[in-house]
């Protein structure tokens, strides 16, 4: 789960999405360009496929450019290869002919790497189709639900909108979509309507246990070694309510990993009893730190973590900073405590 696409609790209210508007700009235009947030996750790739198949449903041509190279264990979703770094040659990326850009599952400026000067530039019409609750402002007609469990979710709302039917092209990134940002169904956002929506992508040829092999039982040893390194460092605070760790750049390469092995660790910090509150500091191959923050109290993330120019969800959420370890780690800390209820 990426800190840009952690889901809300259940209990958050879904917001009203002007879907005929939306059905009314997909069918006034044939050429869309796709894209999605920098350190994807499987509610990234998953939306972004399956709204690439409604799209072509509709006879519609599509592309899926995107900042970064597609990680190893989310490959399997996309046998197509649709999903392409963007090149920097005009010639090769043929931006001028798109008439929509769709950015899914993010309406942040850094969650878009070099994307973000694709987005500023186009000529084209911008539209966001995302479910978190920070917000800049891209240029784009956006249709938002912070209340949406999953960017999947408001995919299928769209193709319900759109009268295309579920086929094992749409189901089958849409239930890794779903499934991903609700940690497998565990998490607070997950609801009865999460189950039904489920179960109809399973009836459209979603194979649950087939997934959840692809997703979580793929690690690498280098992943299972820089796990080891992370809880080895595990620091806690106020009684146990805070917990923290940290991984350096050095260590990918001790370790025999790769940085989107990184993802997740932090969420097993949550597992030691007593603990409300996780921050896990992952330093970048170019430098700065990636923060991610997790609460299961009153601890608002997003609003943490957007003081540090980031964004998510209130249970999770994410920033960069730039600094040694030790300057970061006290200036977020610091932060943290401060807000910890």
């Amino acid at each position: 789960m990426n800190d840009a696409s952690a889901s809300p609790p259940a209990d958050s209210p879904r917001e009203e999405i002007d879907w005929p508007r939306f059905v009314a700009l997909v069918q006034a235009h044939q050429r869309f360009l796709l894209t999605t947030h920098v350190r994807p996750d499987g509610d990234a790739i998953g939306s972004t496929l399956a709204m690439a198949a409604v799209l072509e449903h509709l006879g519609k041509e599509v592309r899926i450019a995107v900042a970064f190279e597609l990680p190893p264990g989310l490959r399997f979703l996309d046998p197509e290869h649709k999903v392409q770094r963007l090149s920097g040659n005009p010639a090769v990326d043929r931006l001028d002919s798109v008439e929509v850009l769709m950015v899914l599952d993010t309406c942040a400026w850094a969650q878009l790497g070099e994307m973000a000067e694709v987005v500023r530039t186009i000529r084209a019409r911008k539209v966001v189709l995302d479910h978190h609750a920070s917000f800049d402002d891209l240029g784009a007609e956006v249709f938002k639900d912070v209340g949406a469990e999953a960017a999947g979710r408001l995919v299928y709302d769209a193709a319900t909108a759109l009268g295309v039917p579920l086929t094992p092209r749409i189901a089958v990134p849409l239930f890794a979509a779903l499934a991903t940002d609700t940690g497998w169904f565990r998490f607070a956002s997950t609801s009865a309507p999460t189950y039904e929506l489920a179960s109809r992508l399973v009836r459209a040829g979603a194979v649950p246990d087939r997934l959840y092999k692809d997703l979580y039982e793929h690690d690498s040893l280098g992943r299972l070694r820089l796990i080891g390194l992370a809880m080895g460092r595990v620091e806690t605070e106020m009684d146990g309510r805070l917990i923290y760790t940290w991984i350096g750049r050095d260590d990918f390469a001790a370790a025999g990993a790769i940085p989107p092995d990184s993802e997740d660790i932090i969420n097993m910090t949550l597992a030691v009893v007593g603990t409300d509150a996780a921050v896990i500091f992952v330093e970048q191959l170019r430098g700065g730190f990636k923060i991610s923050f997790r609460s299961r109290c009153a601890l608002d993330c997003s609003r943490l973590a957007e003081r540090f120019g980031g964004g998510g969800h209130r249970a999770a959420a994410g920033a960069y900073l730039t600094g040694s370890l030790a300057e970061v780690r006290a200036q977020v800390l610091d932060a943290v405590r401060e807000a910890m209820p």
